[in-house]
């Protein structure tokens, strides 16, 4: 049987969009939409577990992966989204969320040999405890902060500390955040604070995205690498991006800076072009090449 070096699991979303000027877009979207075809790019051997209503089932043919390689984990609904943004930054927006999917519960994780599991969450619920206890069970686990602040109220998107968070921070070998979901979990607005707080806490890898560089602390050293994207057309999925390439890279070898490098580079070629990253580990070699060296 294939071994597999992650699994990622989440809702995938049908997001609209529309920008500062009014225009509107229709796509598909969520952590694990785009934190896959990153991860895929930078080499690691991936497997997706997604989250949909079996009615939504042609969102899996937009992975263009191998049937083997994906799995769709039923729900009555697929999860909605509504994003307006206010700036031709995209770093102001209102988002709401009309339905949203059914937890995803331990005995739905499908039975491969893997040795990272990633939860790549959008809201508050998508991940029960014991589903995070179960897959502690079967190998590393990793996660985006953002699927236990972010909570559905009524259709409102809301962020609300973690109450569970000193219990289950210990069992996340990675965690990624972004300044605000940091600020959110520890009270600290200084990022390398907050990357060493959630450290003491238990986490053992912290990823702390911004939007003008990327932070990570393994509890010896901070390292950061600064974001060089030409254009933000491409802003939706900065985080996720940059978490599956940065995870890949982990996991097929990489040291922590050559990993953060490297996923900089992805998500700032990324960014530059609306929708997921379609690019190969070879551009991304050439960005690197053209504006980090």
């Amino acid at each position: 049987m294939k071994q597999y070096d992650l699994m990622i699991v989440g809702p995938a979303t049908r997001d609209v969009n529309i920008d500062y000027t009014g225009a509107e877009d229709r796509s598909t979207g969520g952590a694990v939409t785009f934190c896959t075809p990153a991860a895929r790019a930078a080499g690691a051997a991936v497997f997706a577990a997604v989250k949909i209503a079996p009615a939504d089932g042609d969102i899996l043919a937009g992975f263009q992966m191998d049937p083997a390689d994906i799995a769709l984990l039923p729900s009555e609904k697929t999860t909605l989204m509504r994003n307006e943004y206010f700036t031709p930054d995209r770093e102001r927006r209102k988002a709401g969320c009309p339905a949203q999917s059914d937890p995803i519960l331990p005995d739905e994780i499908p039975d491969v040999p893997c040795r990272l599991y990633h939860l790549a969450g959008l809201l508050y619920g998508d991940f029960p405890n014991e589903l995070i206890e179960f897959l502690h069970t079967k190998g590393l686990v990793s996660a985006d902060a953002q699927g236990f602040l972010r909570h559905n109220e009524n259709g409102s998107l809301v962020f609300h500390d973690w109450a569970d968070k000193l219990k289950y921070l210990p069992y996340m070998d990675f965690l990624k955040t972004d300044a605000a979901e940091a600020e959110i979990l520890t009270g600290l607005t200084d990022r390398v604070a907050a990357a060493k707080q959630l450290y003491q806490w238990g986490a053992k890898e912290i990823m702390i995205s911004h939007n003008t560089e990327m932070l990570v602390y393994d509890g010896k050293e901070i390292y950061t690498c600064p974001v060089k994207a030409r254009n933000l057309s491409g802003r939706t999925g900065r985080g996720d991006t940059t978490f599956g390439s940065y995870l890949a890279m982990r996991m097929t070898g990489a040291s922590i800076s050559e990993a953060l490098l490297y996923a900089t580079a992805c998500v700032s070629l990324k960014m530059e072009t609306p929708g997921v990253f379609t690019g190969t580990k070879a551009d991304v070699d050439a960005y690197i090449r053209e504006f980090y060296r």
